[in-house]
């Protein structure tokens, strides 16, 4: 009985070899014969995998390019943007598809389907998202921020605007774009250069606290200014206290406007994360780093690099220094005295 069951057992997994190697013959579209079985090994290195999708960007208000892990064709009848916008032509057979579109409304969510298909035939389908290019970005920069601010006082970032544009599909992270804990995204509005931008991220969730792009006037709630347009980060929680990264890029997944680095902590504070004492920390302030948006004195980017918000509390806010200019260092910036924070007007020069 041993002896049978030793056989019946090597006959199932011969069995189940075959019936293996049969399905991999007939999924690549190989012929088949009733010749000699090929080998494992070289049926198994066929490709059966679909296209990966990478990325996706606007490169002009016209243009739609998409990454992929490989070479694809696109069936063109199979793309679909919402809010309808019209596909005009499709540049495929590459990794990198060009998407040739109506024209895209500056800073308007979209999302697009595409089916995609490798030169054996894999295919996959996607939905993306991206944001409607904006070609009239203006110049903008952080101005003023708290990290530890009250129940009356929130915390809140100010962008100030040097020259004027088109808002729709501004960033602004809490992070960075890889690595972030919260981010808002702009919708298409129209600035005058030396215009206050406030954007509260800690709300009380009450119906006066409406975003504003027109009317200065028309939001309520705590540090809300009849001088700036007030955005509000529904359901914030506030800014991270003490060590953080704040960063504004023209758009998500684009080039960015600014960045800040704030810590109280050392490199020796932690033997961890360079001190940082959180690895998310870490990350953000690297990518800051490497994104050109703040300055080391060191090769590598440090906690001490940083603005110390210590001093700071909700009406001692961290203000751009009038005098300096955009160094991306602790050097533009100071904390001004008790009650002396200017939410949506220009900055005090009064250091605590």
């Amino acid at each position: 009985m041993s002896i049978l069951y030793l056989d019946m057992r090597i006959l199932k997994n011969t069995v189940m070899i075959n019936f293996r190697i049969l399905i991999l013959i007939l999924s690549a579209g190989l012929p088949f014969s009733c010749g000699p079985i090929p080998a494992i090994g070289a049926v198994e290195k066929i490709d059966i995998n679909p296209p990966l999708f990478i990325s996706i960007k606007t490169v002009s208000p016209n243009e739609i390019r998409i990454s992929f892990d490989e070479t694809v064709n696109i069936n063109a009848g199979s793309v679909k943007i919402i809010p309808e916008t019209e596909v005009v032509s499709v540049e495929d057979n590459r990794k990198e598809i060009k998407l040739i579109t109506g024209r895209q409304i500056p800073g308007i969510n979209y999302s697009i389907q595409v089916s995609a298909a490798d030169t054996r035939g894999n295919s996959n389908s996607f939905i993306a998202g991206f944001y409607g290019f904006n070609p009239d970005i203006p110049e903008i920069l952080i101005n003023e921020f708290t990290t530890q601010g009250t129940g009356r006082h929130p915390d809140i970032i100010e962008l100030k605007t040097l020259s004027g544009g088109n808002m729709g599909g501004v960033v602004l992270y809490e992070g960075m774009p890889s690595n972030f804990r919260s981010r808002f995204v702009f919708p298409a509005f129209t600035v005058k250069k030396g215009e206050f931008i406030l954007v509260h991220f800690k709300p009380q969730g009450i119906p006066e606290e409406t975003d504003e792009t027109e009317n200065k006037r028309a939001s309520g709630g705590y540090d809300s200014s009849d001088n700036a347009y007030d955005f509000w980060i529904k359901g914030g929680k506030g800014l991270s206290g003490n060590n953080g990264v704040l960063s504004l890029f023209v758009s998500p997944g684009g080039s960015i406007l600014d960045g800040i680095l704030y810590s109280n902590r050392t490199s020796t504070s932690d033997e961890k994360y360079r001190g940082f004492g959180k690895r998310d920390t870490l990350i953000r302030a690297e990518e800051l780093a490497s994104s050109g948006g703040w300055q080391s004195e060191q090769k590598m980017i440090r906690p001490e690099d940083g603005i110390n918000p210590d001093d700071s509390t909700g009406t001692r806010s961290i203000c751009r220094k009038s005098s300096s200019g955009d160094t991306n260092s602790s050097n533009d910036w100071h904390i001004v005295p008790t009650k002396k924070a200017t939410f949506g007007n220009e900055n005090s020069d009064e250091i605590y």
